[in-house]
C-alpha cells in the first residue's frame, strides 16, 4: 500500500491525522513561506513599540503590544500545531493557507492605528480572515477524518465562537457601550477562553502533532524574532549615523546588541525540546502557551535595542534608565521563561535553574547603574551576562547528562 504523502503536485488528499512518529518530519515549504507573512506583522508591533519607548512612552504602548502580539502568536500557533496532525500540502489546503496568510497582512497594516489611536478594526479584521480560514481546514478535517470528527468539530466550534465575541467586542467599543476602562478585562477573558477550546477539544481525542516538528516549528519563530531584532538595531544604527554619524558608543552598543542576540539564540537551543515534547505529551500545553512570553520578549528585545543604538548617536526623549530596562526587562522575562516552560517536559534540564534565574536578577539591576556607566555599558554587559549563563550551562552540561536515567 502506497502511503500519503503530503505533495502539492496533487489537487486533493485525503486529509487524515499523521503519525506522531513519522520519520524525517520537518516544515513544509508552504509553512516556511506561511512564517514569512508573520515577519511583517512582528516589524509593525516591533517599529511601534520602539517609537513609544524612544518617545518616554513605551509603558503606556506595552498593554497595545501585548494585546496585538497575542493576535499575532496565537494564530500562528493553531496554524502550526493543526500542520502538524493535518498537512495535506494539496491544493485546497494550500488555498486556506493563503486566506490566512492574508489575514496577517491585514492585521498587520492595522497595526500603526491600533497603537496610535486605539482602533483595533483592521487588527480584528485582519484576525477574523486568519480565524475562518482555520476553521474551514478543522472543518474539512472533520468530513475527513472519522476518527477525530469530535476533536475538529470541538476546534472548529470554540474558534468561532470565540471569533463571534471578539467581533462583538469590536462592534461594542465602536459603539460606545464599553467604556474605556473595560477593554482590558474583556480582552483578557476572551484569552482566557481562547486557551481554554484546545484543552477541551483535545479531551475528545488529542490530535496527533509530532513533537519534533512542533519544536522545529517554534525553534523557527524564535530565529524569525531574533532576525526582526536584528532588523531593528540596524534601523536604529541608520537613524544614529544619519543624525551624528559613525561614534564609539553607536559601535560598542551595535556590537554589544548582535553578542545580545547571538546568546539568547545560543540559549534557547540548548535545551532539546523534541525530546521533551515526545516524552511528556500531556505537559505539551505549559510549553506551548508559555512561549508567548518567551516570543513577546523576544520581540520587545528588539524594540528595546532598537531605541539604544538609536540613542547612542543622538538624543531621544527616553531617559537613560527607560532605555536600559527597554532591552535588559524582556531579557530577563526571556531567561526565566525559557528555565520556566523548559521545567514540565525536559528532565534533567540542561539550563541549571540557580544559573539562569541568577543571571536574570543581574541583568535586572544593572539599569540601575546606566547614570553611572552609560547605556552602551548597560547593553554590553546585558550581553555578557548572558555569555556567562551560556558558560556556565555549558561546563554544568556533561554532569547534567551522566545522572539522566540510562546515559
Amino acid at each position: 500500500m502506497e502511503p500519503e504523502q503530503p505533495s502539492g503536485s496533487r489537487i486533493r488528499v485525503r486529509m487524515r491525522a499523521r503519525a506522531t512518529d513519522e520519520p524525517h518530519r520537518a516544515s513544509s515549504p508552504l509553512e516556511l513561506l506561511f512564517d514569512l507573512t508573520f515577519v511583517v506583522a512582528v516589524a509593525a508591533i516591533t517599529v511601534q513599540l520602539a517609537h513609544g519607548i524612544a518617545d518616554g512612552h513605551g509603558l503606556e504602548d506595552l498593554p497595545a503590544f501585548l494585546q496585538v502580539f497575542f493576535a499575532i502568536w496565537w494564530a500562528w500557533m493553531n496554524f502550526t500545531w493543526f500542520a502538524s496532525s493535518y498537512d495535506t500540502d494539496d491544493v485546497p489546503y494550500r488555498l486556506m493557507t493563503m486566506v490566512q496568510m492574508a489575514g496577517v497582512l491585514v492585521l498587520a497594516a492595522g497595526v500603526p492605528t491600533a497603537f496610535e489611536d486605539g482602533d483595533y478594526l483592521a487588527v480584528t479584521l485582519g484576525y477574523l480572515v486568519m480565524r475562518v480560514g482555520l476553521v474551514a481546514q478543522w472543518l474539512r478535517a472533520a468530513v475527513e477524518d472519522p476518527a477525530g470528527r469530535r476533536t475538529a468539530l470541538r476546534y472548529a466550534g470554540g474558534i468561532g465562537a470565540l471569533q463571534v465575541l471578539w467581533v462583538l467586542r469590536l462592534l461594542l467599543a465602536e459603539g460606545g457601550v464599553l467604556p474605556d476602562g473595560s477593554l482590558v478585562p474583556v480582552f483578557l477573558f476572551l484569552v482566557v477562553l481562547e486557551l481554554s477550546v484546545p484543552r477541551w477539544a483535545e479531551r475528545a481525542r488529542p490530535t496527533s502533532w509530532h513533537p519534533h516538528h512542533i519544536a522545529e516549528r517554534y525553534g523557527l519563530f524564535t530565529i524569525i524574532l531574533l532576525g526582526e531584532s536584528v532588523l531593528a538595531a540596524s534601523n536604529g544604527a541608520t537613524a544614529a549615523v544619519e543624525a551624528g554619524g559613525v561614534s564609539g558608543p553607536l559601535l560598542a552598543v551595535a556590537l554589544s546588541a548582535l553578542v545580545l542576540l547571538f546568546a539568547l539564540w545560543w540559549l534557547y537551543f540548548l535545551e532539546p525540546s523534541g525530546e521533551g515534547l515526545a516524552a511528556s505529551r500531556d505537559r505539551s500545553y505549559l510549553w506551548g502557551y508559555g512561549h508567548y512570553g518567551i516570543f513577546a520578549a523576544l520581540a520587545a528585545v528588539g524594540a528595546g535595542l532598537e531605541v539604544a543604538v538609536e540613542a547612542a548617536g543622538h538624543a531621544v526623549a527616553a531617559s537613560p534608565v527607560g532605555i536600559g530596562y527597554a532591552v535588559a526587562a524582556p531579557v530577563a522575562v526571556f531567561l526565566v521563561l525559557l528555565w520556566a516552560v523548559h521545567a514540565p517536559i525536559v528532565s534533567p534540564l540542561v539550563i541549571r535553574p540557580g544559573v539562569i534565574l541568577g543571571g536574570a536578577a543581574v541583568v535586572l539591576l544593572l539599569p540601575l547603574t546606566v547614570e553611572a556607566t552609560g547605556v552602551a555599558f548597560v547593553v554590553a554587559a546585558v550581553a555578557a551576562v548572558c555569555a556567562v549563563v551560556i558558560v556556565a550551562t555549558m561546563r554544568a552540561r556533561p554532569r547534567a547528562r551522566r545522572a539522566s536515567p540510562g546515559s
